[in-house]
């Protein structure tokens, strides 16, 4: 019954050290989701402010973005396989020669 309410807060480590909980640098960074273990690290739970910052994107502009992705993929397909043509071709004519 002597124990004060730090005391009872205060957690042992395999190492023998005391941790009283509190956090002196907060490594949270913006855009990296906490790790799947500590989901409420540090008392940090979603805020209804954090909603306010989330940033609306209209139906065309949706559009627009995967239009953009399918147009790079593509691009990307015809330029590796062109390289990969262009390949063959060398063997053929030149190396197999």
């Amino acid at each position: 019954m002597g124990h004060s309410m730090v005391d009872m807060k205060e957690k042992k480590n395999s190492n023998g050290d005391f941790d009283d909980g509190r956090v002196i640098a907060n490594m949270d960074i913006d855009g990296i989701p906490p790790s799947i273990f500590k989901i409420f690290a540090f008392g940090r739970r979603k805020k209804k402010n954090d909603e306010k910052d989330a940033v609306k994107i209209a139906n065309e502009e949706k559009r627009r973005i995967a239009a953009a992705i399918a147009f790079s993929y593509i691009l990307f397909g015809i330029v590796f396989f062109g390289i990969f043509a262009l390949f063959i071709l060398f063997c053929l004519k030149v190396w197999f020669k």
